[in-house]
């Protein structure tokens, strides 16, 4: 179960605001699968996709469904806004786990591959390097043949390249969460990315620095200590911020 106490999130973010966004979304994972908060191999083991779904779970429990998302019309540049239902996406997350350790196998002519879909630690290697997308290739193909002869990774078709790129998205839907808008202005449509663990980093950081705001507040005008006031609800809390305001 993921970790909501506010004390524990408040460290979270303590820990993140010096880190990069790979590590952030480390520590975020974590506090999504504190079972595993002190292993971080196992974390960095899981499919890709069961990461984005476990982030997912994290938002819904800590800021509910809704999640408002705005980015700009590709075409014409209209400011576009879309809702979005967080336990939408949190529910991916069985898919995400039968897709662990899933061996794959595509043919294609005289090709045959046989690949495995990449874990977090591998795309955070593949960023690093110049092609990231041919270091993921090389990586998680486990095999290839061609007219049942080894070959070089390096040497694999374009088609064949797209083929195992549909059939590891199929296996772990939740790696790759893409959005389509249409434009009201002007009808073209807009692809992006989501970014989870940005969106909820930003998130926590806005959560965390209001909290904080609060437990300055209460131990000014009560001397309460910042155990005492993150102890209590949220809504007692905003309660005693309302007696003490001027």
């Amino acid at each position: 179960m993921a970790s909501t106490q506010a004390a524990d999130l408040l460290a979270t973010w303590e820990a993140g605001l010096g880190q990069d966004g790979f590590g952030r979304a480390l520590l975020l994972h974590r506090a999504a699968r504190p079972e595993f908060a002190g292993d971080s191999g196992a974390l960095l083991a899981l499919p890709v996709g069961q990461r984005e779904a476990d982030l997912f779970a994290l938002r819904r429990a800590l800021f509910g469904d809704r999640m408002q998302v705005r980015l700009d019309c590709s075409a014409c540049g209209e400011d576009l806004e879309l809702e979005l239902d967080a336990g939408e996406f949190a529910r991916s997350l069985t898919r995400s786990e039968n897709a662990k350790a899933k061996a794959l196998t595509v043919s294609e002519g005289a090709w045959k591959v046989e690949f495995r879909l990449p874990t977090v630690a591998d795309l955070a290697a593949a960023a690093r390097q110049p092609d990231p997308r041919r270091a993921l290739l090389r990586t998680c193909v486990t095999a290839a043949l061609r007219d049942g002869e080894p070959a070089a990774v390096d040497a694999l078709p374009a088609a064949l390249e797209q083929r195992i790129a549909e059939a590891a998205e199929a296996a772990d839907p939740a790696a790759d969460v893409s959005l389509n808008i249409s434009c009201p202005e002007c009808a073209a449509a807009t692809r992006a990315e989501l970014d989870i663990a940005s969106y909820l980093w930003t998130e926590l950081d806005a959560w965390a620095r209001d909290v904080l705001l609060d437990v300055h507040l209460l131990a000014t005008a009560y001397g309460w200590s910042e155990p005492q006031i993150l102890a209590l609800s949220p809504l007692r809390r905003r309660y005693y911020l309302e007696l003490c305001a001027p």
